[in-house]
C-alpha cells in the first residue's frame, strides 16, 4: 500500500470562485471558508491525502488566494521536504500562454512540467471545496487491481438532483460505459429508480494516459477544458475507466458516507448544522481520522454568569477555544474561537465565525456571522425577512449571512453591495 501511495502525486484542485457562497467568499478562496467552527474547508481533503498517507500534493490555487496560502503556511507546513514530500501551492504561472487557468483540465496542463519532473506512476486529482472523509490509498489500491487508465469515484444521488452532478452508468465489473455531465434528465440505476450514480470529481489517472489527453484536449478549441465536459466523454471510448463506489470499499476511514458539496449558502448551512445532531452524519470522532487544522492558541472557551447575575446557557451547540457566553443564551448554533455573546442576547440555529461580537439583548436566528463583525447591542437579525432583505444577503431558504464589511453605523445599508 505504501508503494502505491509513493508512486502517486496528488493535484488539488482549489482555485474556484465560489460565487454561491457570496460573502464569505468576498475575501477569500471557497475551499478556505471557515467550517465547523473550527476547520477550514479543504482541511478534509487534506487530511484524508495525510492519513492515506498521499505525501506529494500540488494545490493550485487562483481566486483570493492569500487567505488559502496562509492557511496553508500555518496548518499544513508539517512535511519533510527532505525525504521528498510537501503541500505546495501552485498559482497560475502562464507557463503555457497568456491565460489563467481557464477549466479544470487547463489548469493541469498548466502545471504537467511538475507532474512529469515528479516520477509518479499516478495522478490523483482531488477538489478542495468538499466535505468528506475517505481514504484514498484503497481507491488507488483498486484502480491497480481493476487494471484502470481511469478510476472515477462515484456514490448514490437522489434522482431529483442528479442535473447538478456527472451522472455515470457502470457495467456488472464497475466499469464505466456511459457519463453525462448535468443531464436535464438522468438515468437511474438498475433496480433503484429512486437514484441515480454520480461521480464525485475524484479521479484516479494513469500518468502518461493524464499527460496524452491534456495534451489532445488543449489543442481543441472547441473544448472548454473541463474533466466532466470533455475528458470523460471521450475516455470511455477508448480507455477503460473504471467507478468507485465510495463508501464501497472502505479502507481505514469509518464509512459514514458522509460528502457534502457546499457551494451554495444553504448546503454551507445545512451542513454545518449536520454536526450538532445527536448523532452527526459526519464522523469527527474516529481517532485514527482526525480533520487537522490550525489551532491559535486561545484560552478554553466558557459559560459563564454575567456581573448582573444572568446565568448563560448554551443547549446543542459547538464552542471554540476562548468563547465566552456571558450571560446569553446559544441554542443549535456553532461559535468559532474567540467569540463572545454578552449578556441577554439570544444566538439560535446560527454559526459565528472568528473573533465574533454579539452585543447585550441582540438576537440572531439561522445567520452566519463573518470574522470579527461587531453585532450592536439589541440588535436582531433573522426574524423579520423583509428588513434582513434590505441589509443583508438572505439565501433562498432564509438563512442571514452578515459579512466582514457590515456597517454597524449604518444598519440599512445593502451592506454585501459594498464589500
Amino acid at each position: 500500500m505504501d508503494n502505491i501511495c509513493d508512486e502517486t502525486i496528488c493535484v488539488l484542485l482549489a482555485g474556484g470562485q465560489g460565487t454561491r457562497l457570496y460573502p464569505l467568499t468576498s475575501d477569500r478562496a471557497k475551499p478556505s471558508v471557515p467550517f465547523g467552527g473550527k476547520y477550514r474547508i479543504i482541511d478534509f481533503t487534506l487530511s484524508n491525502c495525510l492519513h492515506s498517507n498521499i505525501r506529494r500534493v500540488l494545490v493550485l490555487t487562483q481566486y483570493k488566494s492569500h487567505s488559502l496560502q496562509k492557511h496553508l503556511r500555518d496548518a499544513w507546513s508539517i512535511f519533510s521536504p527532505e525525504l521528498g514530500e510537501y503541500i505546495t501551492a501552485v498559482p497560475p504561472q502562464m507557463r503555457t500562454g497568456d491565460s489563467w487557468y481557464s477549466g479544470t483540465a487547463d489548469a493541469i496542463f498548466q502545471n504537467l512540467y511538475l507532474l512529469e519532473r515528479s516520477g509518479a506512476k499516478r495522478v490523483l486529482i482531488l477538489s478542495g471545496d468538499h466535505v468528506y472523509r475517505m481514504d484514498y490509498a484503497a481507491m488507488l489500491e483498486r484502480h491497480i487491481d481493476q487494471q484502470a487508465d481511469l478510476s472515477v469515484a462515484c456514490m448514490r444521488v437522489p434522482l431529483a438532483d442528479a442535473s447538478s452532478f456527472g451522472i455515470m452508468t457502470v457495467n456488472a465489473a464497475d466499469r464505466v460505459v456511459d457519463f453525462t455531465e448535468k443531464p436535464v434528465q438522468a438515468a437511474s440505476l438498475p433496480g433503484d429508480e429512486a437514484h441515480a450514480l454520480a461521480s464525485m470529481g475524484i479521479y484516479v489517472f494513469n500518468i502518461d494516459v493524464l499527460r496524452a489527453q491534456l495534451e489532445s484536449d488543449h489543442e481543441q478549441q472547441s473544448s472548454s477544458h473541463d474533466f466532466g465536459h470533455d475528458l470523460l466523454p471521450r475516455l470511455i471510448t477508448t480507455h477503460k475507466v473504471a467507478g468507485y463506489r465510495f463508501g464501497g470499499h472502505d479502507g481505514r476511514v469509518s464509512p459514514d458516507r458522509y460528502w457534502r458539496d457546499v457551494g451554495t449558502l444553504d448546503s454551507y448551512f445545512d451542513a454545518n448544522m449536520d454536526l450538532l445532531a445527536s448523532t452527526p452524519p459526519l464522523d469527527l470522532y474516529q481517532t485514527s481520522w482526525p480533520i487537522r487544522t490550525y489551532q491559535g492558541q486561545h484560552p478554553p472557551a466558557r459559560v459563564t454568569t454575567s456581573d448582573n447575575g444572568v446565568t448563560g446557557t448554551i443547549q446543542n451547540c459547538m464552542l471554540g477555544n476562548g468563547s465566552v457566553v456571558d450571560g446569553a443564551k446559544v441554542i443549535d448554533s456553532i461559535l468559532s474561537a474567540r467569540v463572545f455573546v454578552e449578556e441577554g442576547a439570544v444566538v439560535e440555529s446560527s454559526i459565528l465565525f472568528d473573533g465574533v461580537r454579539v452585543g447585550a439583548g441582540a438576537v440572531l436566528r439561522r445567520c452566519i456571522v463573518d470574522k470579527n463583525v461587531v453585532i450592536p447591542a439589541g440588535m436582531k437579525i433573522g426574524l423579520d425577512a423583509d428588513v434582513d432583505a434590505r441589509r443583508f444577503h438572505v439565501s433562498a431558504n432564509g438563512v442571514v449571512a452578515v459579512p466582514k464589511c457590515f456597517d454597524a453605523v449604518h444598519p440599512q445599508r445593502r451592506s454585501f453591495e459594498t464589500c
